[in-house]
């Protein structure tokens, strides 16, 4: 994950990004998405905020209406899913819909498909042609595992839905991407349930406006506690909100009548 960084342009401003994953079998239950949390996990490491998240069926009108919606919203979109070979595969229409462009076989794309089937002596039909539609004006996103590439317009990246393929195609993208300020994080243990903490964490957050205070119950079987994290872009807002939060925890336990508790 090191390489995530290396050679990226990085800027103090939030850079944000969204997923569009399509496809009626995420929606029935049959795939079990993996793309979500492997996109999560990147944008993490890259200090991109990943901040929303649409799982659309295989529905041009749907698929227009939303990338529509996300591309002038966020930095970058992601998509995955619906650029195979089948009839519905329709997101290069879709995207090329929403960005009012033709939507073309892309000669070099139909070069790297054509020389690929030729290697392995079959026939490049017209099913296998449809991988090379793209919207006019596209740049290509390599594929290193299928050759079929997935492309770009605008903030727009466009990936297949095959989690090793959309992996690949995110190793690909990533160095081209703008890094954003990487967010720091620390953990607090409260031995407390959040209905014990609920107003005074809020009045924390409130006093703390440059993070982001998560809270995260836990329960034993027997009481129930929380993990509280704390997340921001600078160290010193980090470290006063995490003080804070430590100090508020005592002063709950001091009104419960109860010893200093163990904050992790």
């Amino acid at each position: 994950m090191d390489s995530v960084e290396a050679g990226a342009e990085t800027q103090s401003e939030p850079v944000t990004a969204a997923m569009l994953a399509i496809g009626d079998e995420l929606l029935s239950g049959r795939t079990k998405d993996k793309n979500i949390g492997h996109l999560a996990d990147l944008m993490t490491l890259s200090g991109i905020d990943l901040k929303e998240v649409r799982i659309v069926a295989d529905e041009e009108e749907a698929i227009v209406e939303a990338v529509n919606a996300l591309r002038g919203r966020y930095t970058y979109v992601f998509t995955s899913g619906g650029i195979g070979p089948t009839h519905d595969d329709i997101t290069a229409d879709a995207i090329s819909r929403a960005f009012g462009v033709e939507c073309v076989h892309d000669p070099e794309a139909m070069t790297l498909l054509g020389d690929m089937y030729a290697r392995r002596g079959l026939e490049f039909t017209e099913a296998r042609r449809r991988m090379a539609r793209m919207p006019n004006g596209s740049t290509h996103i390599p594929n290193a595992v299928s050759t079929a590439p997935g492309f770009i317009i605008g903030n727009v990246h466009v990936m297949a839905g095959v989690p090793q393929v959309f992996q690949a195609m995110m190793e690909a993208v990533l160095p081209s991407l703008t890094k954003g300020a990487r967010i720091l994080s620390a953990s607090v243990r409260s031995p407390f349930g959040e209905g014990d903490i609920g107003g005074p964490l809020g009045a924390v957050q409130k006093a703390h406006p440059d993070t982001s205070i998560g809270s995260y119950p836990k329960f034993d079987g027997q009481s129930f506690s929380t993990e509280l994290v704390i997340r921001a872009r600078k160290q010193e807002a980090l470290d006063a909100a995490e003080a804070a939060v430590r100090s508020m925890l005592q002063e709950v336990a001091a009104a419960k009548g109860l010893a200093a508790p163990d904050l992790g």
